[in-house]
């Protein structure tokens, strides 16, 4: 699983077509895709390091505090191109992506495990459909997560 984690001051996603909308303040967007390989090991494993980077800054402006000791929030939104293959061509690939049938299991036990951890409701977006995603950057911090290259 590959999680692209952005330190956001707010964020929103829209789905206009469901008059859907789910908003953060400060936090975490975090944008998630899956593959067809990822284990329930992956999950809590990248759940477990969401919700305890130290990737807020503490009094002396050091990156040194988790989204949970800051109070903060989390919206996970999925993204399945985040799985992208530009080797050849183009136009990108998206054949390693996990499809619907895997992936969406696979995304909303992600969320329950890290609404269990950071011990509130996590904001989300609705799976395979149009959003429209909207951020303030804090920082700008954005880090990439990968369960497949954890040493």
């Amino acid at each position: 699983m590959r999680l692209v984690v952005q330190r956001v001051s707010e964020a929103a996603v829209a789905v206009p077509a469901e008059s859907y909308e789910s908003r953060i303040g400060n936090g975490l967007l975090v944008l998630a895709a899956f593959i067809d390989e990822d284990t329930e090991e992956d999950l809590l494993w990248t759940a477990r390091k969401l919700v305890a980077m130290r990737i807020f800054d503490d009094a002396e402006g050091v990156m040194n505090l988790s989204v949970q000791d800051v109070g903060g929030e989390i919206m996970i939104v999925s993204q399945f191109t985040l799985y992208a293959s530009t080797v050849k061509g183009n136009r990108p690939s998206y054949i390693k992506a996990a499809k619907p049938d895997v992936a969406v299991p696979l995304y909303e036990k992600f969320i329950r495990m890290v609404e269990q951890l950071h011990g509130k409701p996590v904001g989300r977006g609705i799976f395979g459909a149009d959003m429209k995603v909207s951020l303030l950057n804090d920082g700008p911090v954005t880090i990439v997560l990968d369960s497949k290259l954890k040493f």
